[in-house]
């Protein structure tokens, strides 16, 4: 890639050299060469207003990482935190079973809705019907 780059530069600079060797005056064929020069120094503002884009996405890209960073760690602390008040309300073992059978779904989907109600079975079961 770097060598097709640099054959790209080489004949930009060509076309600048041949300008300066024909007078400007010479008729059909040196209103062509100017045009070609005019889409190189256009293709070379187009390389620069890319160049500056990427620079302004990359130090938005880095905020924008640290941001989402700081709110995973953030939503991971506050979902330990919930696991651990959670694992403290104590179910009882026909409650967790009466839901299993009566919803029709895992032992652990079953506990959670029972610990999120705080154990209060009616609550659960009327949670996971709506």
């Amino acid at each position: 890639e770097a060598g097709a780059g640099g054959g790209g530069m080489a004949a930009e600079g060509d076309v600048e050299l041949e300008l300066e060797t024909e007078p400007n005056g010479s008729g059909g064929g040196g209103d062509g060469k100017p045009r070609k020069h005019d889409s190189g120094a256009a293709d070379l503002e187009r390389v620069t207003d890319y160049a500056e884009e990427k620079e302004i996405q990359s130090s938005n890209l880095e905020t924008a990482m640290s941001v989402i960073g700081d709110r995973r760690s953030r939503e991971q602390k506050a979902k330990q935190e919930r696991e651990k008040e959670l694992a403290k309300v104590t179910i009882k073992k026909e409650d967790l079973e009466l839901i299993m059978t009566e919803m029709e779904i895992s032992r652990a989907a079953a506990e959670r809705s029972l610990r999120e109600h705080m154990g209060n079975v009616v609550e659960a079961l009327i949670t996971l019907t709506n």
